[in-house]
């Protein structure tokens, strides 16, 4: 069968959804307003794909014959965060979004210090480089971590590693992800970070503690079928490594892409599900376009190396969970369309699938692609494509 690859471009979307006026994000658009704003742009192998026939999107050809089939998809999902749209794709909709706090109810922040024996700094929504340089120098007297949240469902803990080693920080997130079950919340997440001369810098120890999904996903099915799955980035976390075999927290793109490639030489007839976030971390978050687009450049410069680790068997899908648009306002993600695109030397080229109901359309045509029977909503496209 081959191995399938899921590269998920974290945060690329590709025009607003109709909902998005719900959600305050009418207009917003990642990567058309990309190409519009940064000077002679190009991804020319997501072109060769058909990225411009999903959309029209400035210098970026519809014409040209491609290599892939092509659309975008929608979400079904309540919500426009991480673990949402990952878990669509896999076949989990959610019918109401996570909890959002602009503070934490002193309820939570009780137990937070009478369970894991820490105080704490903070407990505001606020953006995660600003506290630290605000709350940093006070944390390292204090040695109390600091907790924020964003406009995400996330209850986020910040602490310096020469303060708090990483494995007491990760310690404190995980009782601190017990609490956060009763309330909802989609993610902890531990914030390590260091001091280098006057500013506090975040390190590369990030890691997500994700509530479980509610039922079972493609991946579970997967599993349970004796098939081979390997979560790469924050694929584990964002799971709660449930369904998935191997797990590899590689940090970064280029590390993960590496990962990737690696495991593409070594698996035969697996799921090979990749996260990469640097694009929504490091420059959607921060309104960045030009240090989005390098971003996508450096990916784009990878995709052939995958192809052609791919053999004659397999295919690569890749996609996006949510928008996170660096030319609209504000600093939070964006509710759009995820592109599709889908590479497989035996399958059929230049096939349009134009607009899918749903991000779990991906999940059920990995589980068709590999004969699965399951009750997953979503439908496959494999049947256009073969």
């Amino acid at each position: 069968m081959g191995n399938v690859v899921i590269l998920v471009l974290d945060s690329v979307g590709i025009g607003a959804l109709p909902d998005a006026k719900d959600y305050g994000d009418e207009g917003a658009a990642t990567l058309p307003h990309i190409f519009e704003k940064v000077p002679n742009a190009s991804l020319p192998n997501m072109e060769k794909l058909g990225l411009g026939k999903i959309t029209p999107m400035k210098n970026v050809s519809s014409t040209i014959d491609v290599e892939a089939a092509y659309g975008k998809l929608t979400s079904k999902t309540i919500g426009k965060d991480t673990i949402a749209g990952h878990w669509e794709m896999m076949g989990v909709i959610l019918d109401k979004p996570f909890a959002t706090f602009e503070k934490f109810p002193q309820e939570l922040m009780d137990r937070f210090v009478n369970e894991t024996g820490v105080g704490y700094l903070g407990n505001v929504k606020a953006s995660g480089t600003e506290i630290i340089q605000k709350l940093g120098d006070e944390h390292i007297k204090t040695k109390k971590p600091i907790v924020y949240t964003s406009a995400d469902s996330v209850f986020q803990i910040a602490a310096c590693e020469s303060i708090m080693p990483i494995d007491e920080l990760y310690r404190i997130c995980e009782i601190a992800r017990n609490i956060c079950d009763d309330y909802n919340i989609g993610r902890v997440i531990a914030r390590p970070f260091i001091k280098e001369g006057d500013k506090f810098v975040r390190t590369k120890s990030r890691k997500d503690f994700s509530i479980c999904p509610p039922r079972k996903t493609a991946l579970n099915f997967a599993f349970d079928e004796g098939v081979h799955t390997v979560g790469i980035g924050k694929i584990d976390d964002i799971f709660g490594g449930s369904g998935i075999d191997t797990k590899l927290h590689s940090k970064g793109d280029a590390e993960c892409l590496k990962s990737t490639l690696a495991q593409m030489h070594q698996c035969k007839d697996s799921i090979i599900f990749t996260n990469l976030v640097d694009a929504d971390m490091l420059y959607g978050h921060r309104r960045d376009p030009v240090g989005y687009y390098k971003c996508l450049l450096a990916i784009d410069n990878a995709l052939p190396h995958l192809e052609k680790a791919l053999g004659n068997e397999g295919m690569i899908i890749i996609t996006a969970d949510h928008g996170n648009d660096p030319t609209y306002r504000g600093t939070d993600h964006t509710r759009e369309y995820a592109p599709l695109l889908i590479y497989s030397p035996k399958l059929k080229k230049d096939v349009d699938l134009n607009t899918g109901a749903t991000f779990a359309n991906i999940g059920k045509t990995i589980l068709d692609y590999y004969k699965i029977p399951n009750d997953l909503p979503g439908e496959s496209f494999l049947d256009q494509i073969s």
